[in-house]
């Protein structure tokens, strides 16, 4: 193969004499601007930050592929799992991939390939033991007895340890819900025509999300009906929900099921909010606030809000809440959102809210199943329930 190629082997730079070059790079982003690479291998994009410059240098070589003479340039990222929240160029990468997979965004031809553990008992030695054989995959000279006497060394925090040996996308250290949680409630199921259900509805206009969330009566199964959200990259440039396609959502889960109960958030849909109070308060058995059949405004309330909160993530936690899974754009959508949701206590207990106020990882519809979630406990709190629908045939004489 040297031969073939006229290979000439260096430490750094390896030449061939067909005119191909073999580079390892750790400079600046700037003084590696303008190379047009036709393979570039990316190391370890765990650790790419904005501290160490690592945004700055996944742009630069994305723009330096993209210049590639001929076209058909490629990228390749090497890594262990993300840190959740450190917004590493991996993390953001996998949040890329998220969104094409929902259907969110355009797909940029992107493979994603993971080889992890599933969830295990880190405490039980043959789970440990078939979790690191399942996530090393081909590699078989990985000494799996050296790495769990290294996990039960104490050396190393149980994130670390999940991350390095399991590969597994570990929680946030003020995450509100655990993946693990989560997933373990997702169920092959949806609601069907009729069902008595309350709906929870968090609006934005631009540049936060709008969510349209329904939680069925009898046994708290609950399923995103509409998510709505700024597309990324250039389709995104001006984009505003489009108001008529989430009236017509709304309209249409009031007309295919037995809606007991709605409540809407009125920020930014104050006149929307008021028209389906005004169209549905007769079939609504309890009313969002005392002035309004479906508004609540959630910048009120924030006692009345914490407590649904923590109900919320106990009956996550303890399997009392179940949800359409994954399957489906709009259930990996609202997983998402839910695993957005960070931890915010204040003086009534534990409340949730965004990464930060300008973070682009949304959680409006974790917050639209929160409403439609209290809107039920407050139906069964009334005791007034809509009649079962009649089914059967009927015979006339």
């Amino acid at each position: 193969m040297l031969e073939t190629y006229g290979v000439d082997l260096g430490k750094e730079i390896i030449y061939s004499a067909r005119g191909g070059v073999i580079e390892a790079v750790t400079s600046s982003p700037r003084s590696l601007e303008g190379g047009r690479a036709t393979f570039v291998i990316m190391n370890e994009t765990h650790h790419w930050i904005a501290a160490n410059q690592g945004h700055d240098m996944a742009m630069t070589i994305a723009g330096n592929v993209g210049k590639s003479r001929g076209g058909g340039a490629r990228t390749v990222e090497i890594t262990n799992a993300p840190l959740p929240g450190e917004d590493s160029v991996a993390e953001r990468s996998w949040q890329a991939w998220s969104k094409i997979s929902e259907g969110k965004s355009r797909d940029s031809g992107v493979y994603y390939d993971s080889v992890e553990a599933p969830p295990i008992d880190l405490s039980d030695p043959d789970q440990l033991r078939a979790g690191i054989i399942a996530a090393r995959g081909d590699a078989i000279w990985l000494d799996v007895d050296w790495i769990i006497s290294t996990i039960y060394s104490g050396h190393m925090p149980r994130s670390q340890s999940q991350r390095m040996f399991l590969n597994q996308l570990v929680t946030a250290e003020d995450q509100l819900i655990a993946p693990e949680d989560w997933d373990a409630r997702a169920v092959d199921e949806e609601l069907v025509r009729g069902d008595e259900i309350t709906l929870g509805f968090d609006g934005g206009r631009r540049d936060d999300a709008t969510a349209l969330v329904a939680v069925r009566v009898r046994d708290r199964l609950a399923q995103p009906l509409g998510i709505w959200e700024r597309p990324d990259g250039p389709a995104g440039d001006g984009w505003e929900v489009d108001r008529q396609a989430v009236d017509d959502a709304v309209r249409s889960a009031m007309a295919r099921y037995r809606v007991s109960a709605f409540f809407a958030d009125t920020a930014l849909w104050e006149s929307y909010v008021d028209a389906w109070s005004e169209d549905f308060r007769d079939e609504l058995l309890v009313k969002g606030a005392p002035h309004s059949a479906v508004g609540r405004d959630m910048r009120g309330g924030l006692q009345e809000l914490t407590a649904a909160n923590e109900r919320l993530v106990s009956a996550i936690e303890n399997g009392q809440l179940r949800h359409v899974g994954d399957g489906s754009p709009l259930g990996k959508t609202l997983r998402r959102h839910v695993l957005n949701a960070r931890r915010r206590p204040n003086r009534f207990g534990l409340s949730f809210g965004k990464e930060s106020r300008e973070s682009a990882r949304k959680v409006d519809a974790y917050a639209a199943l929160l409403l439609a979630d209290l809107a039920r406990r407050r139906l069964l709190e009334s005791g007034r329930r809509h009649a079962p629908e009649r089914k059967g045939t009927v015979y006339f004489f």
